[in-house]
């Protein structure tokens, strides 16, 4: 069941949003060749922890999850898709990082995702990720009342596929509130005036994840979180918390 937040509960979810926004820039400026991506975990943990807010990755196990997930945000290194777990492994010149993170404060849930190329970028990964950008963008003009679900699925996918990227099929973006995951479902791809209408209250996260291969398979690592392209190409991860209002989409995650 969709739960709309009042304007003062969007209010409270702005304050969850603004210490996302602070992690993921901690972690992009601490991103620099030759840091693990656990170092950089221990970067946003001190971000929450200055914030006096908590992690609702920490510990989190969805039902397809062997193990909790052991870290506050999520780090998916070149062809890892999403999901990515911490490890010691260095970051390379060249190296493709997204970094999901979240937020709870005060009760409610704030979640967010960048990707950003580590020292170097090649060409084409920088179109991957501006597109991953473009893709959100599209997707959060489209969060306006009166639109349906369909309509910002539509908007994401259009851009993904006209630039010629794969979708991984079964995942995309969802709603936010106490928990970080509610109703409803946001696809990455859809039919425009299809699905649940928006409304004013309604609070989503929208986050289109691409597959530069241009296929939409992808594959589990053996930890059971790292999700990755099959076909070993790179990948990108785009998200905002994003407030539907009768005065236009607001994002609520952005710094």
């Amino acid at each position: 069941m969709v739960q709309l937040k009042t304007d003062s509960s969007i209010e409270a979810m702005r304050e969850a949003g603004r210490v996302v926004a602070q992690v993921l820039t901690a972690a992009r400026e601490a991103a620099v060749v030759g840091v693990s991506p656990r170092e950089l975990d221990s970067t946003a943990r001190e971000v929450l922890r200055a914030a006096g807010a908590t992690s609702p990755f920490f510990n989190y196990r969805p039902h397809f999850a062997p193990t909790p997930f052991p870290a506050v945000i999520c780090v998916s290194v070149n062809d890892a898709i999403v999901h990515g777990i911490p490890t010691d492994q260095r970051l390379r010149d060249g190296d493709l990082v997204s970094i999901d993170a979240g937020a709870t404060l005060d009760g409610w849930v704030g979640d967010s995702a960048i990707s950003f190329t580590v020292g170097r970028a090649r060409p084409a990964d920088t179109r991957l990720v501006d597109t991953a950008f473009a893709a959100l963008e599209a997707g959060i003009a489209a969060a306006v009342v009166g639109n349906r679900i369909g309509d910002i699925a539509h908007a994401v996918g259009t851009v993904c596929r006209s630039a010629g990227y794969g979708i991984m099929e079964g995942y995309g973006g969802h709603g936010v509130g106490r928990s970080m995951h509610e109703d409803p479902s946001v696809p990455n791809e859809g039919r425009p005036g299809r699905g649940m209408p928006l409304r004013h209250g309604m609070v989503l996260a929208i986050e289109p994840m691409l597959i530069a291969g241009g296929g939409d398979e992808f594959r589990h690592d053996p930890d059971g979180w790292t999700l990755r392209t099959s076909d070993g190409s790179q990948a990108a991860h785009a998200e905002h918390t994003v407030a539907i209002t009768r005065d236009g989409p607001r994002i609520l995650t952005a710094l």
